[in-house]
């Protein structure tokens, strides 16, 4: 059995990650400092707890697990803190990664799967964005992905490493068989945030209804989970056999609205949303669906539940049963 990094491997699209790898053969091996991750999602392979700019350790990692590859997930992920204090996007998430990619180095794992983030175009003004975009990112946080995605093709240049950066558009969903799902603290995303307001939450806010859309709210690229996880188990095979592109975009191609959002989650769960209309947040753009093309070429890959009835189901599931649970474990423990 081969042996899988998998930086954030406690966190929501690490643990999906470390599912499917288990699945197909692969051990992961998680590294994960728990500052946004759970120790109770870590059900597939080893944790070992550690800080991403400890080169040493995650050297350490590497050699003791003789790890093959590694699947990067680890960083921050939120927008508007990247605004406020970016100096800890800028420590986390370049520092961190130039941290593992010396640690590979030092290693010798040559492969590594890179979570990247659509927040690399900016404020594309197109129905579709592709991979050969302008990459002009408005936030810290769109620049860090860059910045790092810039590395990787240095790196690759100079050395026997290897990489695939895949740029995510929105992940949702939650694992079928509800053994691991979302658990952010604070929670930003859309859909657990509507559920949370069903569940007794505060209203949810619509940020903006004047948009340039046909409802006027924003249409996002929503690609379930379990078929974002699919397409790092792909995209690890394809940097092993030699055929991969520098960076792919992930997502369904196809959009929604949050209205479009907010009607499918009430029919599915048979109650309206509680909601308030917000201003509009800097930098949004009206319309961000990927062109999916070129992964669906390039890794034979096809999103398999990515319909968003599908996608507001699986997380509806876990949200009331999956979530509580593991939460009740973290409180426990």
């Amino acid at each position: 059995m081969k042996n899988v990094l998998v930086t954030g491997g406690a966190g929501y699209i690490g643990s999906h990650t470390c599912k499917a790898l288990a699945a197909a053969g692969v051990q992961p091996v998680s590294f994960d400092d728990l500052s946004g991750g759970d120790e109770a999602l870590v059900r597939w392979g080893p944790l070992v707890v550690g800080d991403l700019r400890d080169t040493a350790r995650l050297a350490a990692t590497i050699k003791q697990h003789a790890v093959d590859a590694v699947i990067h997930f680890a960083g921050r992920i939120a927008v508007g803190e990247s605004v406020a204090a970016p100096w800890l996007h800028y420590g986390a998430n370049v520092a961190g990664s130039l941290s593992l990619l010396e640690a590979m180095r030092q290693g010798g794992a040559r492969h590594l799967v890179f979570s990247s983030s659509a927040a690399v175009y900016g404020l594309p003004d197109v129905p579709w964005v592709s991979e050969e975009m302008p990459l002009q990112p408005i936030s810290p946080y769109g620049r860090t992905k860059l910045m790092i995605e810039q590395a990787l093709r240095d790196y690759a240049a100079a050395s026997e490493q290897r990489a695939i950066a895949l740029r995510y558009f929105n992940a949702a969903g939650a694992d079928p068989d509800g053994e691991t799902g979302e658990l952010h603290e604070p929670e930003t995303h859309l859909i657990p945030l509507a559920l949370a307001a069903l569940d007794g939450g505060k209203p949810l806010t619509v940020f903006g209804d004047d948009y340039d859309t046909p409802d006027g709210t924003c249409i996002r690229d929503y690609v379930h989970v379990t078929d974002l996880a699919d397409a790092h188990v792909r995209a690890l095979a394809a940097l092993e056999s030699g055929d991969a592109p520098a960076a792919l975009n992930v997502g369904s191609g196809r959009g929604y609205s949050v209205r479009e959002v907010l009607t499918v989650i009430e029919q599915v769960v048979g109650r309206a949303v509680p909601i308030c209309m917000g201003q509009r947040r800097a930098g949004d753009p009206a319309r961000l669906v990927a062109d999916a093309r070129r992964i669906r070429q390039a890794l034979d890959w096809t999103p398999a539940h990515s319909t968003l009835p599908e996608i507001v189901a699986s997380a509806w599931a876990w949200h009331r049963g999956g979530a509580k649970a593991t939460r009740g474990q973290v409180e426990a423990a």
